[in-house]
């Protein structure tokens, strides 16, 4: 169950950086792209 609210969580945080790049906002679309990676379960989690 963890895991897949840390999956959703990853995904809510890459689109919104994506629509920040978009509407650019460079530098906090990125860090929102990064953060979701690292939260993400099935990339680098920093919970684990």
């Amino acid at each position: 169950m963890i895991s897949f609210l840390l999956w959703i969580l990853a995904v809510i945080l890459v689109v919104s950086g994506i629509v920040n790049l978009f509407r650019k906002n460079f530098l906090w679309g990125i860090v929102l792209i990064i953060i979701g990676l690292l939260v993400g379960p099935g990339g680098v989690s920093i919970f684990t």
